[in-house]
Formats: C-alpha cells, sequence, structure tokens
C-alpha cells in the first residue's frame, strides 16, 4: 500500500468537521459577481479543463490538461483559449495560449499515477492580458495554518456552460504534497480552483486534479501549491521546463479496469 492510499484510508476514518455544501450554478451576474477570474479552458475542441486568472496573463490550471488523453502528446498552445467568466454561451474575455507550460517534474502516464498529482500544475500565459475591472485574479495563500474548510468553483460533465461553486468541502487529508478533499469533482473540474477564506478573502490553496473513490465514498485529490507553485512559475521565466519522471508507487486506474486494493483513481 502506498502512502497516499494510507492517507486515504486515514482520512476516509475520520468524520469531517462540517457540513458539505452542494454544487450552485452560478447562473446569473449577480451569482458569479466575485468570481469572474474562473473561466473555462476548451483545449484542442475535444474537451475543456477549468482555470483560473492568478495574473492578467497567466491562467492556472492541471498539468495533464495540456495532454491528448489517448495519444499523451503534448497540445499545442494555439489550439488552448480560455475564456475568463465563461457563462451561458458568452465569456467576458476569450484569449489564445501563448504559453502551455507543465510543472517541470510533471510526466503523464497512462494509465496514471497517483503520485503525479503533487506536480498536476502548469501554467497558460496569455497573447494578452485580461484588463478587466470586473475581472480580478486570485492570489495564492501565503498561509501555512492549518485548516480544513475550502470551497471550489468549477466547470465540469453536464454543467460546461455555467460555473458551480461549492461553497464548502473538506480537506479530509494532507500526504506528501497531495491534498485529499470531499470536494465534489467531475469530467472538465481538472484544474477547478479550491480556495480558502482567510479574513474574507478567498485565496488559491489548491487545484484540482483527480477524483478518487475508495470503497464506495467520493473524494478529490488536488495538488498543495506551495512547492510545485514557485517551481512552476520558476520555469516560466526562461521558457524553460524540462520533464523528469517522477516515482512510480501505485496504479490509477481508469473507468471499467479492476483492482483489488478497493480504490479507484480517475483524471476529472
Amino acid at each position: 500500500m502506498t502512502r497516499l492510499l494510507f492517507a486515504l484510508l486515514v482520512a476516509l476514518a475520520t468524520p469531517a468537521l462540517a457540513q458539505d455544501t452542494v454544487l450552485r450554478g452560478l447562473v446569473t451576474g449577480d451569482d458569479a459577481a466575485g468570481w469572474e477570474a474562473v473561466g473555462r479552458i476548451d483545449i484542442d475542441g475535444k474537451g475543456f479543463c477549468t482555470g483560473t486568472l492568478i495574473a492578467p496573463d497567466l491562467v492556472l490550471t492541471a498539468a495533464h490538461c495540456l495532454f491528448d488523453k489517448t495519444t499523451g502528446a503534448r497540445i499545442a498552445p494555439e489550439r488552448i483559449a480560455f475564456l475568463a467568466g465563461f457563462r451561458n454561451g458568452r465569456a467576458l474575455a476569450y484569449r489564445d495560449v501563448r504559453v502551455a507550460l507543465p510543472h517541470p517534474d510533471f510526466v503523464l502516464r497512462i494509465p496514471a499515477d497517483p503520485d503525479e498529482v503533487r506536480n498536476d500544475l502548469a501554467l497558460l500565459q496569455l497573447y494578452q492580458p485580461v484588463q478587466i475591472p470586473s475581472v480580478t485574479p486570485f492570489e495564492l495563500s501565503q498561509s501555512r495554518r492549518p485548516g480544513t474548510e475550502v470551497g471550489v468553483v468549477s466547470y465540469g460533465e453536464g454543467r460546461e456552460d455555467v460555473p458551480s461553486l461549492q461553497e464548502t468541502c473538506e480537506v479530509l487529508g494532507h500526504e506528501d504534497g497531495v491534498l485529499i478533499m470531499s470536494c465534489d469533482a467531475d469530467f472538465g473540474s481538472s484544474g477547478a480552483p479550491v480556495f480558502r477564506n482567510e479574513n474574507g478573502v478567498y485565496r488559491l490553496v489548491s487545484v484540482v486534479s483527480a477524483m478518487a473513490d475508495l470503497d464506495g465514498r467520493k473524494v478529490s485529490l488536488g495538488t498543495d501549491l506551495a512547492a510545485p507553485f514557485a517551481d512552476l512559475r520558476a520555469a516560466l521565466a526562461p521558457g524553460t521546463g524540462l520533464f523528469a519522471a517522477p516515482p512510480s508507487q501505485a496504479r490509477v486506474l481508469r473507468p471499467g479496469e479492476t483492482a483489488d486494493t478497493g480504490a479507484l483513481f480517475i483524471r476529472p
């Protein structure tokens, strides 16, 4: 059993400290107010992920969104677009992507490896910054204080035209750079921002990387931003980002596959 699987078993044996809220569609402009920097990332006309502006020209998302899931090939930046505040068929800003940079230590594996989650992070640099008063980029949390209550804004399968907010979910465990959460995730939620309310200000603490099902209980996995974001930001400056293989310790299953571990990991 890997340390991550062990952490899942321990976490799921521990009751959540607060009641999770359900996903709520941000259907109207009033609903979406304050969340306009979250947008849909359209990828090669074949799929989508969720991303968040952290600067006028920088979008944070999951690294695996930048790869073709059938061939494993990198998707060219010109095949990727960011739709800020996309809702009901319209975006507040539509931007083409100039640079699409996954974390230097991320390697896509087919089938996937849960140890990838700790580096499943990517930056998109836009050709033109989003400079609209209502679209305010989010800051990353600088606090390392303990805290379990978070929230998520995401697009997902069956709700790809309207972002959805889950105001409250829980960090059930934290193991080796991976957050184990009760937050609701689905296909398309990859890269969705995980927020924490810090004295009335919502700041990013993670992005959604994968769903996990352990003996019938659904959880989500996210990257702890602290260390990998610093590495990623440094890699963007010189335009580098060489790959190095992470350790492989556990198998991640795709839908339809079976295993005797009682755990199923799927990228959303």
